[in-house]
């Protein structure tokens, strides 16, 4: 069973990286009028692998509010996204989004699965040396998400010309001498993997290697020079600086479901 739910999760994931789906009747009039947009209307050559669409994430399961594997965002933030994928594919690389916006029914859905202590199927892969009642108090989930904002983004990098595979673990042992779990979808290979709830996964740490610290900088410079800023805590989480929704207003967070 564990086996086709991993394959289930993988074929999502390659149609969210090979097809895009019309737009015309998802997004509401007042949704696009809001600012939002699909990332394949601005950018169709961006690979799109969402994680919480499938099973293959920290909640072991998809998550509420995921119907349909499309990128959302504001406009703003999506002709960013652009600027930077047309940069990086000059040096060889192209973007690899795994979230985008996030409705709050989908946080809520990760607040009940923090509440659930019992339910631990995936710690080895996301929360290894951490119990899971710490993952609110340590900052790596909230009640409140800058996703549900619509202009923040978890994204990596791919080599030009390849695409996400499904996943195979790998293992790899940190300078501490504490061993982690690498999920191998086919990016780059950052020192750890996406939400992977550790001080490896820090933008700046003392567990990778400096090659791996090197494409992390890189990364992150990459999107700052176009307008995303990056959370010293996740490599791969990045925020439009000018974001059109404040943080402090209740208005700025959305419900709408990702389809």
């Amino acid at each position: 069973m564990f086996f086709l739910k991993e394959k289930k999760s993988f074929l999502l994931m390659m149609i969210a990286s090979c097809t895009y789906f019309e737009s015309k009747g998802e997004l509401t009039p007042a949704i696009r009028e809001k600012g939002f947009v699909y990332l394949h209307e601005i950018d169709p050559t961006i690979h799109v692998s969402l994680r919480y669409l499938g099973d293959e994430n920290f909640v072991g399961k998809p998550v509420d509010g995921y119907e349909k594997p499309v990128v959302i965002l504001t406009k703003q933030a999506a002709e960013a996204l652009k600027k930077v994928h047309v940069a990086v594919k000059k040096d060889g690389y192209s973007l690899v989004v795994y979230d985008a916006y996030r409705p709050q029914q989908a946080v809520d859905h990760f607040v009940r699965w923090g509440k659930d202590v019992k339910s631990q199927s995936k710690k080895a892969r996301y929360y290894p040396r951490i119990d899971k009642d710490q993952v609110f108090d340590l900052g790596y989930v909230a009640t409140k998400s800058g996703h549900s904002r619509g202009s923040t983004v978890d994204l990596a990098l791919i080599k030009n010309g390849f695409v996400p595979h499904e996943i195979i673990e790998k293992k790899r042992t940190l300078a501490d001498g504490f061993t982690i779990v690498i999920l191998d979808d086919g990016t780059v290979d950052m020192g750890s993997s996406f939400d992977l709830f550790d001080l490896a996964s820090h933008t700046k740490n003392e567990l990778i290697s400096p090659e791996h610290q090197k494409l992390r900088l890189y990364l992150k410079n990459m999107m700052d020079q176009h307008g995303f800023k990056n959370i010293a805590e996740e490599w791969w989480h990045f925020t439009l600086k000018n974001e059109p929704f404040p943080a402090d207003q209740e208005s700025s967070y959305f419900n709408f479901p990702v389809k």
